[in-house]
């Protein structure tokens, strides 16, 4: 009888062992998939979404384990999931690189105006300082103090613009448009200041 019994054994192990076999394939199979699938995703995913592709990665490293474990069922459990996941962060780096690009195209639009008329004022109010700081009688409502803050601000004007030009330089249109109307916003004190009008 004991005999009989390891007889009847022996071919439910060897078909629970082909099952295995029969899993690991496709296991692996899926895994290396989902992996071309993030591959082509990463570095804009990187970029635009990093919190949900540490999420993801996350999910792949759970996977990838229960692979190297031999736990063929759970991975194929587990890819659909993956995949729709890896699919999601797809769809969300896509839209907010198309936002981000969006604001740089607008950014870029702001800047050019933007890089004429800053340069200007910014000599309007050096040729205004220079002028003032010459004469002896100060127009209406423009005090010493009026001019030596006007002085005092024309540096930090110019190295603050050329900050923008190099992020303009660079492509990087958004942070050079922060700069530009700071120094313009700034310039157009400093002009009020030294009974200019700002143009």
């Amino acid at each position: 009888m004991k005999t009989r019994s390891v007889w009847l054994l022996a071919p439910l192990a060897a078909c629970a062992l082909v099952g295995c076999v029969n899993q690991k394939a496709p296991a692996e199979q899926a895994v290396a998939s989902a992996e071309t699938s993030l591959g082509a995703i990463r570095d804009e995913a990187q970029k635009y979404a990093p919190d949900q592709l540490q999420a993801v990665d996350a999910q792949l490293s759970a996977i990838k384990d229960n692979l190297s474990k031999g736990n063929y069922q759970a991975v194929l459990a587990a890819v659909p999931n993956l995949s729709s996941s890896i699919s999601g962060l797809k769809d969300v780096a896509e839209n907010k690189k198309a936002e981000a690009d969006a604001a740089l195209a607008k950014a870029k639009d702001a800047w050019t105006p933007l890089s004429a008329d800053v340069p200007k004022m910014v000599d309007a109010i050096q040729s205004r300082v220079d002028k003032l700081s010459k004469e002896r009688h100060l127009p209406k409502g423009v005090t010493k103090d009026n001019v030596a803050a006007a002085k005092a601000a024309l540096d930090s004007m110019k190295s603050a613009w050329s900050d923008a030009s190099n992020a303009a330089s660079s492509g990087d249109f958004t942070t050079a448009l922060s700069k530009a109307q700071a120094v313009k916003d700034q310039a157009t004190e400093a002009m009020k200041s030294l009974g200019m009008s700002p143009s």
